[in-house]
């Protein structure tokens, strides 16, 4: 392979950045290809959002090096940032440092990546063969060479569907007016939307119950809104979390202030739903699920969290995991089907190398669907791929990660957030402060 091509990075989010970063420390050239207007077009999508996570998870190493090098100064570490002061603070200094802004190009969107001249089959001379990356800028497509690519283009524009078996419902994209994926504005730029409606919120995660909390707050003001929390646990008291045992306070507190709206019955909860079509009801909707219905619904908010788009890799040997859509190695680290603690044990190159030489899937898309994913485990992958791509393979394996606890694990039970509800007072505090995970919202936690 041709090595003194760039490393081609593709995404713009806090992972994207940071292996920026990382390989500028080293001295090894890279070229960021960011599909939006600008670094951190996904976190300015959900900028109205306070992180659960306080400053000192949310900053790259290698980052803050560069950083401090120009004078700037680091947010005080206990303070929890929204989006949007994650990207005013930390994103957009970063990107418009000397050392990284030259290579960063934005409105770059990627359609393929290739081994120049190789489709996926043809095997002899393929790692001598540099990469390809085909993107779109300005109606204009272009061509570029690589020799390596970190794929850290997280799950955000592709979230998932509210059918209960995970494709769409029946007519979903027919009513897609009436439906917003993730998390609206409910307090500012979205509130005349939710104001006085019916409701329904679809999912089980944080992003669920945040939007459930901000919407209780327009309820508040206006009796007439009406709030419908659809999910397909069989208990709404599995999805609170480990309230005063996790390790983020903010995120501890938003399960115990949902709980808290439960047993008031603020909240009309429909659980097991399992959601298989929509239909009109004049100008509304009626949410279809098996055996039941819920009618009069003007709004949907479908947090049911997001999933990877492998299309534009499609001719690269790459692996996932046949459920989650991970990067096999991290399965079983990350399956919610056998715990759902965030806390992961530290990994890096050696786990999230493919069987395509010299390509990684890092942050939130090398978690594929699994809820769990935290920006320190993704700026901590790609210090180790970083590390491996310069040959120093011992700081490559010397992985290190420190996570705070979720409070909750399936192999270890701890009281729940609604057994803490009922067993002692909950004081609500401001929602501002009790939001989401390092990663953001809506692929915070997806399990319907």
């Amino acid at each position: 392979m041709k090595t003194h091509l760039p490393v081609a990075i593709i995404g713009g989010g806090p992972v994207a950045l940071a292996a920026a970063a990382q390989l500028t420390k080293r001295d090894i050239s890279f070229v960021l290809l960011e599909q939006g207007k600008t670094v951190g077009a996904s976190v300015l999508e959900w900028g109205h959002i306070r992180m659960f996570s306080p400053w000192e998870f949310n900053i790259d190493n290698a980052a803050e090096e560069l950083l401090t090098e120009t004078g700037w100064m680091a947010p005080p570490k206990d303070e929890l940032p929204t989006g949007k002061q994650l990207y005013d603070r930390y994103l957009h200094p970063l990107s418009e440092l000397d050392k990284l802004k030259t290579n960063i190009r934005t409105e770059a969107r990627v359609a393929a990546i290739h081994r120049q001249g190789y489709d996926k089959m043809k095997t002899a001379g393929r790692e001598k063969a540099p990469f390809e990356v085909v993107y779109e800028s300005k109606n204009v497509i272009h061509r570029m060479e690589a020799s390596a690519v970190i794929d850290a283009t997280g799950t955000w524009n592709t979230p998932n569907p509210i059918g209960a078996s995970g494709d769409y419902a029946a007519k979903e994209n027919n009513y897609s007016s009436h439906i917003h994926y993730g998390i609206p504005d409910i307090k500012d730029a979205h509130a005349k939307r939710y104001n006085g409606k019916t409701v329904a919120v679809v999912g089980s995660g944080h992003s669920a119950i945040h939007a459930i909390l901000l919407l209780n707050e327009l309820k508040l003001q206006n009796p007439d809104t009406t709030i419908h929390w659809v999910l397909r646990k069989q208990s709404v008291a599995d999805v609170f979390g480990g309230g005063e045992l996790d390790g983020l306070p903010a995120r501890g507190e938003l399960g115990l202030r949902a709980a808290a709206l439960v047993k008031e019955g603020l909240i009309k909860v429909h659980t097991p739903f399992y959601i298989h079509g929509l239909e009109r009801n004049g100008e509304k909707l009626n949410v279809l699920g098996t055996g039941a219905t819920i009618e009069g619904v003007d709004e949907i908010i479908a947090a049911t969290g997001a999933r990877p788009n492998f299309s534009f890799i499609r001719e690269l040997r790459y692996e996932a995991d046949s459920s989650i859509e991970c990067v096999p190695k991290l399965a079983d680290l990350i399956d919610p089907n056998i715990h759902s603690c965030g806390t992961v044990r530290p990994h890096g190159e050696a786990e999230l190398s493919q069987p395509e030489h010299h390509f990684y899937i890092v942050g939130a898309k090398s978690y594929g669907r699994a809820p769990t994913f935290l920006l320190a485990t993704g700026y901590e992958q790609v210090r180790s791929v970083a590390a491996a791509l310069a040959g120093d393979w011992d700081s490559a394996r010397e992985v290190k990660l420190h996570l705070p606890e979720t409070g909750v694990c399936s192999v270890s039970r701890p009281k729940t957030a609604l057994q803490v509800a009922n067993s002692s007072c909950c004081t609500p505090v401001d929602a501002n402060v009790t939001n989401f995970s390092c990663c953001g919202p809506a692929h915070a936690n997806n399990t319907k």
